[in-house]
């Protein structure tokens, strides 16, 4: 840390995906001031994308107050969901819980509890959570998010190479000779490591890289070749491909004999999947086939990239094996440039899997099920054992709330009523629980309104640890302002706990938790790992510090760690040799039908993150997807007669959801795509039953792969049907900073009361506006429209105001001035006829003078005032820069590709900063 004048400086780690990229916290000590990427990371180099360039947003003081859990609250008796919690101290609260949890205990055992983590808690938080439960409790009740996320990858890792460790690193981004990227937009979920992948091959321009997606994605648009399979084929595809590399005798042989064992059924297995079988399986051409599977035998160094599309799925162990398959009969793994690389969703799932805070691991990858792992464990925490019966995973463990099985549901760092499957099922276990703890850095999320004991955890900035990220890189979380409020570290926070617990549970005992600081936990991990295959006790948070971060393993003794594993060829087996895995392609769990006959997809916008907690505070960050919508190909609207807008109602057989209509080119037919992000906080409205809406997880699939236990969130069956709601209204309006996110949140409660709504924001740097849309069969009350105006301060005698109460239209407009005198709008609500909501939302917006406008401010059309011009959605975040502004200099320019790319970017800005928005800059070239 450096003190220039008032100034300091904190190198940290990015909160966000598992690139590990690390941070640079600008700020006084007390608040944080800017952020930038850290030139001395190797993962990132200095580079940042759109969410973390923009997270000093996040931490700003008057932002703080509005969203941040400030002190525990709690309430003791739950009359009803909306009986009011009631501040109180951490001791008080640690006393109630204490009592609860010991008495259920005693009455129903350690089982009858249950807690459910995240894969964005740091090691130190993680390792405490997984002794809290399993040494000191007695269950194995503890699941993490990450079991949707990464489970399967942990189990295709475990099921082929022996351990859960991804092989390959970053540099091998620069050295393949072929990329093949696998059920990943990389460009949206991990740009920083797509920012490597065009520095590649720029400097390689021989580097083929093959994507196979049902989209035709940002990642895939830049492919040499793109199979565009068909959801759920993913097995067919990889077999289909070893089958070509056997016949064209591709395969290593020498490789297989030495190092492998179960090739025969293997290959026993891949003779039925002929070229032409495999093709029509997965919807793609023979010779797209073949050229693959040449390209990535030929190679001599081929990488895969693989994420979600392959994980979650309920045969997502077979879909990472049988890919791993590939390289394991190449001979492709363990070599520069090689290997199957598994990336990380969220920042620390990898150190979650590290410290086995899931429900069927232990510490340092050791396997529950294995009593010899179970006495290790149990010696190293000083304890005659450690429960073997398997605990709950993620979608059993909210089964089992719903049933009364388990009575107490403690919460961390993870929101479940936004990201689960089957929403309807997650609410009701909510409802049903004898006690919800929410451990939480962020009071709006959907699950602390369900907390009886609500719990306030550091966020970013403010945290102190460890993470590890894809290629097993561990660097150091280092605080920077003092926690917020009463807030507490997440490690710390159970340590307390578990200190008054233990009382209860082992009077007299010595403690299990004798932690002063995170460090101290962490050296109890790293002894954990002594002699396994993920040995760190070469490392110490001293050389953290002095030398920066550092790949595992790192034994005692040495001096770095292992940038790629397996390089001898021998793996952690029994028998030292890799197995392969008899994978067979197996159709959707849920396939599309005559009443459901669209696949619903879904995945990650370019800018925000996971249920939006924090980047959803950032108005910036929806300038590039203002809005929730459902995307679908351009040639199934047009069959329906439907266009952009419509309110289409999507139902699954678990829920349903109105969004409107987006066509998007990268569908195929018969496929739809919605946002993972858009939960009930951000678009909601009710059923027909009169409950309300959940987002777009009240529609995806819970059941989940029989290994892994992740679910199926990216396949399931959905029909369409147009929402047949006439009345409409939208209202917008700049906020104070003070004042906007209260605002935001106070507009959730209103949502439930339309059958279809949404509510969003919008802005730029420190500037943010609230828009909430809305439609209904018929026009709402004026009293419900009255506390929406209010809040949007559309009240006053500056307030025009049109009413048209026969056919249902009216119209309020604020008009202010800014710092120099200028009339713009501050506010807008238009109901009935919104069809000048395009103009009058880019006068605003853009803050233009509405000095010449007078009455047509107040007339209900469509038609814009002479001169004006849409700019369209915002490509660049960075540099503010839109759709509109980039094709008006694009028809100024010529040249190549590259050429005309590098003079785009000089005049506009655009893509020069994170680069995010590089590869639909190129799209929009390509399409000139």
């Amino acid at each position: 840390m450096t003190n220039v004048s008032h100034s300091q400086e904190t190198k940290a780690t990015c909160p966000y995906c598992g690139v590990g990229c690390g941070v640079i916290i600008e700020h006084d000590a007390q608040q944080v001031l800017g952020v930038r990427g850290d030139p001395d990371h190797p993962a990132n180099f200095g580079r940042l994308c759109t969410k973390g360039s923009t997270l000093h947003l996040t931490a700003q003081p008057m932002l703080q107050q509005q969203v941040r859990v400030a002190q525990p609250s709690l309430r003791k008796t739950r009359l009803s969901a909306d009986t009011p919690r009631q501040p109180a101290s951490w001791d008080e609260t640690y006393a109630y819980l204490a009592d609860v949890f010991a008495a259920t205990i005693r009455e129903h055992g350690p089982d009858s509890v249950g807690f459910y983590i995240s894969g964005q808690l740091l090691t130190e938080d993680y390792y405490v959570f997984n002794k809290l439960a399993k040494g000191l409790i007695g269950t194995n009740n503890i699941d993490t998010n990450s079991r949707l996320c990464m489970s399967s990858a942990v189990a295709g890792y475990k099921q082929t190479l022996g351990a859960d460790a991804p092989p390959a690193c970053y540099e091998d981004l620069a050295l393949c000779e072929t990329l093949f990227i696998v059920g990943s937009n990389t460009a949206f979920a991990h740009p920083i490591l797509f920012r490597r992948i065009e520095d590649a091959r720029k400097a390689n321009p021989n580097l083929k890289m093959i994507v196979a997606d049902p989209r035709r994605t940002d990642t895939a648009q830049q492919a040499d070749l793109h199979l565009a399979i068909q959801p759920g084929t993913d097995v067919a595809l990889f077999n289909g491909m070893l089958h070509i590399l056997l016949w064209e005798d591709l395969v290593d042989t020498a490789y297989i004999e030495s190092h492998t064992e179960g090739f025969a059924e293997l290959k026993r297995i891949v003779r039925d999947y002929t070229p032409q079988f495999v093709a029509d399986t997965c919807g793609i051409s023979v010779g797209d086939l073949q050229k693959a599977a040449l390209w990535f035998g030929q190679s001599k160094a081929s990488l895969s990239l693989y994420c979600q599309g392959l994980n979650q799925s309920s045969v997502g162990t077979a879909k990472n094996a049988a890919l791993i398959n590939l390289h394991l009969a190449t001979g492709q793994i363990g070599k520069p440039g090689a290997g199957p690389f598994s990336l990380t969703g969220q920042p620390n799932a990898m150190g979650g899997r590290e410290v086995g805070g899931m429900a069927n691991l232990l510490s340092a990858h050791r396997d529950l099920a294995n009593p010899e792992h179970r006495a290790e464990v149990a010696a190293l925490w000083g304890l005659p054992s450690v429960p073997e019966k398997p605990g709950k995973t993620a979608v059993e463990m909210f089964d089992a709330v719903e049933k009364g099985e388990i009575k107490i549901l403690w919460i961390a760092c993870t929101n479940p009523a936004q990201s689960m499957p089957n929403q309807s099922l997650i609410h009701a276990a909510l409802k049903k629980a004898e006690l919800v703890i929410v451990q939480e850095a962020y009071s709006t999320t959907a699950t602390a309104q369900y907390a009886d004991v609500l719990l306030p955890a550091t966020t970013w900035a403010e945290k102190d640890g460890t993470v590890t990220n894809s290629e097993r890189r561990i660097s150091r979380v280092r605080p920077a302002i003092p926690a917020f409020g009463d807030a507490r570290h997440d490690w710390q926070i159970a340590v307390e706990f578990a200190h008054v617990l233990e009382q209860q549970l082992r009077p007299g005992l010595p403690t299990l938790f004798p932690y002063p600081n995170a460090e101290s936990i962490w050296n109890e991990h790293r002894e954990s790992t002594r002699g396994r295959d993920l040995d760190i006790t070469g490392m110490s948070y001293h050389m953290l510090e002095q030398q920066g971060p550092q790949q595992w393993p790192l034994t005692t003794g040495e001096s770095s760690g292992k940038a790629r594993l397996y390089e001898d060829g021998v793996f952690p087996t029994a028998s030292g040799k890799a197995k392969f895995f008899p994978a067979q392609y197996q159709p959707v769990a849920e396939p599309a039908d005559a009443r459901y006959p669209f696949r619903l997809n879904t995945g990650r916008l370019r800018d925000q993150w996971h249920g939006m907690s924090r980047t959803g505070t950032v108005g910036q960050l929806y300038s590039h997807a203002p809005e929730p919508c459902i995307q679908m190909a351009p040639g199934d609207m047009a069959r329906r007669a439907w266009k952009d807008g419509d309110l289409l109602q999507v139902t699954s057989r678990r829920g349903t959801q109105i969004l409107p209509a987006q066509a998007s080119a990268e569908l195929q037919p018969g496929q739809v795509f919605v946002a993972m992000h858009w939960g009930a906080e951000f678009v909601s409205g009710h059923t027909g039953s009169g409950q309300p809406a959940l987002g777009v997880n009240s529609l995806t699939l819970p059941v989940f792969d029989a290994y892994s236990k992740q679910p199926e969130l990216k396949n399931a069956a959905v029909k369409l049907l147009k929402a047949e709601l006439p009345w409409r209204y939208v209202a917008f309006a700049w906020l104070p900073q003070y004042a906007a996110l209260a605002v935001q949140a106070a507009l959730r409660s209103k949502l439930a009361q339309f059958p279809y709504a949404s509510c969003v924001l919008f802005g730029r740097e420190k500037q943010t506006g609230v828009l909430l849309r809305a439609a209904g069969y018929e026009a709402a009350t004026s009293e419900l429209l009255a506390e929406i105006e209010a809040q949007l301060g559309l009240v006053g005698g500056d307030v025009m105001k049109y009413d048209d109460r026969k056919r249902g239209h009216t119209r309020r407009i604020k008009v202010s001035r800014n710092v120099d005198g200028t009339p713009i709008l501050s506010a807008v609500a238009l109901a009935g006829d919104i069809s000048a909501e395009v103009w009058l939302k880019e006068y605003l917006q853009g803050e233009q003078s509405v000095q010449t406008l007078g009455r047509l401010l107040l007339l209900p059309s469509a038609t814009p005032p002479a001169g004006f011009q849409a700019r369209g959605k915002i490509v660049c975040n960075c540099f503010n820069v839109s759709e509109t502004d980039i094709q008006q200099t694009l028809a100024t320019l010529s040249g190549s590709a590259d050429e005309v790319l590098s003079l785009l970017q000089a005049k506009k800005q655009c893509g020069t900063n994170c680069g995010s928005c590089v590869p639909e800059l190129k799209r929009m070239i390509a399409s000139l």
